[in-house]
């Protein structure tokens, strides 16, 4: 439906965006008027317009300028038709160049432009459908899904977890999510509504993580000029989760015990005990049995907070994800660096999906944010992987193992053109713009190696 789309015509002449108005109204838009280039800028800062029709010549900022400003500021979710006399031609073309959309000759069929304006609209309402259905894939695929065996068994074991009161212990090594699944228990929870309070036990010397968990009262040591509320305290009615908790001192670890026993807390300063109502969430990268043995963790503390305990298995145990944590981050990354993204080498894509990963998915994130950062003309390249960081082995092929150079290019394109697509959920349009080529050539692609599955019929 085209009503509720809203677009800003930007023209000096009054009489000009009078008509624009009226055509445009008249055609089931909402539409804004600015007078210049400097009033349409101040116009969207408080209110979006995702297509705007701009003169080109103008008092002050010019229509070449407008576009150039919208297109850093807002990249491919707004759209510029410039609209120009039969003398600036070669101007609009220019700036169909810098990212119009399309341009508009003054004096021709007003259709014309209706045209241009709805073959726009459909594209941005298709761009933020697609947008919209990534994001839903990326919080079901990011962890929340698995292609791995133990993987899903702990999804599974969460389901049926998250919902009772029961204390969990989350085991791994570092970076492998354990505060992404502890959320995801708190938000499949009925206590989703209410707080979720991290935090990470090893950050805090002893003193000051007993007035992080428990609060203190004012004047209760030297420099507690006022009274804070403890993460105990922050955290009641909903759940706090632990991290690193075998790092906590063993006089922290009676009080802490305490609280778990009586479900009660007591700000430092005071004797006032006040009730706490929280669901725990423990994790640590230590052997706890090791520790207790060892006596620097307690046994019932120990038996109180793993009901049930979940291990997280390393990345490189679940192969069989990474590539899908690739394109997640990729994803992620590109929209919070507001970089375009047209693709990912086949070399660096298959180092990452062979990488052993001793820093987990941490270190995976990190890696694709590095590429996205140093990526020239959207392309992730091997050459910004700093590879003194990211060692590998050498792999060694045997003569059978070599391809003639027809089958191996014709492996390569087929594999790179059905990940390209698969990416944009079969999309033509938005698969060849992504990847630099024309719908066409697109198409006697997927015609030639048969990568018709999951387009529309």
């Amino acid at each position: 439906m085209k009503n509720k789309f809203k677009i800003l015509v930007i023209d000096d002449e009054k009489e000009h965006r009078d008509t624009l108005r009226m055509m445009l109204e008249c055609n089931g838009y909402i539409v804004g008027e600015a007078s210049s280039g400097e009033e349409a800028m101040d116009l969207m800062d408080g209110e979006f317009y995702p297509l705007v029709l701009c003169d080109y010549i103008m008092p002050g900022i010019n229509g070449l300028e407008v576009l150039k400003r919208i297109k850093k500021i807002y990249s491919k979710s707004v759209e510029v038709i410039i609209i120009t006399g039969y003398g600036d031609v070669e101007s609009a073309v220019e700036a169909m160049k810098l990212g119009a959309f399309s341009y508009f000759i003054k004096g021709n069929n007003p259709e014309e432009l209706l045209i241009e304006i709805d073959k726009a609209r459909k594209m941005l309402t298709l761009q933020q459908k697609h947008s919209l259905m990534s994001r839903r894939r990326e919080k079901k695929r990011y962890l929340y899904q698995s292609k791995n065996s133990k993987m899903r068994e702990i999804l599974t074991i969460i389901e049926d977890v998250a919902n009772t009161n029961s204390n969990v212990l989350l085991l791994g090594e570092s970076g492998v999510g354990k505060e992404v699944i502890a959320q995801k228990i708190h938000d499949m929870s009925d206590r989703a509504n209410m707080p979720f309070i991290a935090i990470n036990c090893q950050y805090f010397a002893s003193n000051l993580l007993e007035s992080e968990l428990f609060g203190h009262e004012k004047g209760a040591f030297t420099g507690a000029n006022e009274k804070r509320i403890g993460r105990f305290e922050e955290a009641n009615g909903g759940t706090i989760f632990l991290d690193e908790i075998g790092e906590i001192s063993t006089d922290i670890q009676v009080k802490f015990l305490r609280v778990l026993e009586n479900k009660t807390i007591e700000r430092m300063g005071s004797n006032k005990q006040i009730p706490v109502d929280f669901r725990l969430i423990s994790a640590t990268n230590k052997n706890l049995q090791e520790e207790v043995r060892k006596g620097n963790f307690r046994e019932d503390l120990f038996y109180r907070i793993n009901t049930i305990t979940i291990e997280i298995p390393p990345l490189r145990e679940r192969k069989e994800d990474i590539e899908d944590m690739i394109y997640f981050f990729i994803d992620l990354y590109k929209e919070e660096l507001k970089k375009e993204v047209k693709q990912i080498d086949n070399e660096t894509l298959n180092y990452l999906l062979n990488y052993h990963y001793p820093g987990n998915i941490r270190e995976l994130k990190n890696i694709i944010e590095r590429l996205i950062v140093l990526s020239k003309d959207g392309v992730l390249k091997m050459e910004n992987l700093n590879l003194c960081s990211y060692p590998h082995k050498e792999t060694k092929y045997r003569d059978s193992d070599i391809l003639k150079y027809d089958e191996a290019k014709d492996k390569f394109e087929k594999e790179y053109f059905y990940k390209a697509l698969k990416h944009y959920d079969f999309n033509v349009t938005q698969t060849a713009e992504a990847i630099g080529i024309s719908r066409r050539q697109l198409f006697n692609k997927i015609t030639k190696y048969n990568l018709k599955e999951g387009m529309d019929q």
